[in-house]
């Protein structure tokens, strides 16, 4: 958790892809001026920490996400439950094979936006969340299965409060933010028949206050904020003491932050602490996501696996981030328990 923590101060601390490279840096980073002694003015002094937090945030977003969204709303569950008195609970993690920016080893410059390129480590990314599908209608008989069966979804992700290496985030309200959804069966699963069926889901992050210290300059981080909406197609069959399902959707990212920067003194050139922001910026990412889950069947409860990858969307960015882009193809994994009846 505390990793996942630091991976979302990354996202808005302080940038992207070589074939879809911003040509100009953002707007909201104002170039400045230089006076006759070489000092640069505020603008110009912050611009490149500007424009380098919205960069990192336009790179971290997507992954962020991916680890809330997951695959299957209910692990290794493809069609609706079967009416009234059926229901299901589960707990898992949901993780992204990320990559997080070594944003220590990139100095800022007070002469302006520079073009850097961001070393990179691999990262898996975690999110605990918990699910829960309630059976609100079991469908019309249709053979040996049926059609129609309507379930109400629920999920939770938890995101706690945290302080160390000169990080700190603090929540907006609780830890816990809830989701819903709606899932419509198309076939029930019987002996010969698999689950099938299409839902609807949105998850959020809890909102999030953060402040963050490198040497001597600072960023504060206010109300980010992570939506993700997400449909599915899912199929699933049991097979005696093991499952499996597959599925493939669209997912909707919306996040958003403003961010405010300060910038300590120079002696070279002479530069006197300045400050920036705050800088509202968001992004708006559709991704496709492809998934498979295999589940072991036990007497009360399933042990369920998850592999999928998204893909998909367009970002550009003004720096860059070594041997990767912003809006790559990424792959996630899940492992949970689930209860039900």
């Amino acid at each position: 958790m505390k990793k996942f923590v630091s991976v979302v101060i990354a996202s808005a601390v302080l940038a992207a892809p070589v074939a879809a490279q911003q040509a100009n840096p953002d707007s909201q980073c104002p170039p400045g001026t230089v006076n006759s002694f070489g000092v640069p003015d505020q603008q110009r002094a912050t611009q490149d920490a500007c424009q380098k937090a919205i960069d990192l945030f336009e790179y971290m977003a997507p992954q962020l996400g991916t680890a809330l969204a997951g695959g299957a709303p209910t692990l290794g569950q493809g069609g609706s439950l079967g009416g009234l008195g059926h229901f299901s609970l589960g707990v898992r993690v949901n993780g992204v094979m990320g990559k997080l920016p070594q944003i220590q080893d990139v100095p800022l410059s007070v002469q302006g936006a520079q073009r850097s390129t961001f070393p990179t480590a691999n990262q898996i990314i975690p999110l605990p969340t918990a699910d829960l599908a309630v059976g609100l209608f079991g469908g019309l008989p249709l053979g040996i299965t049926s059609v129609g069966g309507l379930d109400v979804l629920v999920s939770a992700s938890y995101l706690p409060e945290f302080e160390a290496d000169n990080i700190k985030v603090e929540l907006d309200g609780s830890s816990i933010k809830f989701g819903f959804g709606a899932r419509l069966g198309i076939l029930e699963e019987s002996l010969l028949v698999p689950g099938v069926s299409v839902s609807y889901l949105r998850r959020d992050l809890p909102r999030i206050h953060m402040t963050a210290r490198s040497g001597s300059d600072s960023l504060q981080v206010r109300d980010l904020d992570v939506q993700t909406t997400s449909w599915r197609i899912m199929a699933s069959k049991s097979f005696f003491m093991f499952g499996a399902a597959a599925g493939f959707g669209k997912d909707r990212y919306e996040s958003s932050t403003s961010i405010s920067a300060r910038v300590a003194g120079r002696t070279v050139p002479p530069t006197p602490a300045v400050s920036a922001g705050p800088i509202d910026i968001s992004q708006k990412l559709s991704r496709t996501n492809l998934f498979l889950d295999l589940s072991m069947n036990l007497p009360f409860f399933k042990i369920v696996g998850e592999i999928g990858q998204v893909s998909g969307g367009d970002i550009e960015t003004y720096n860059q981030f070594e041997g990767s882009k912003a809006d790559d193809s990424r792959t996630y994994g899940s492992i949970g328990i689930r209860f039900g009846f």
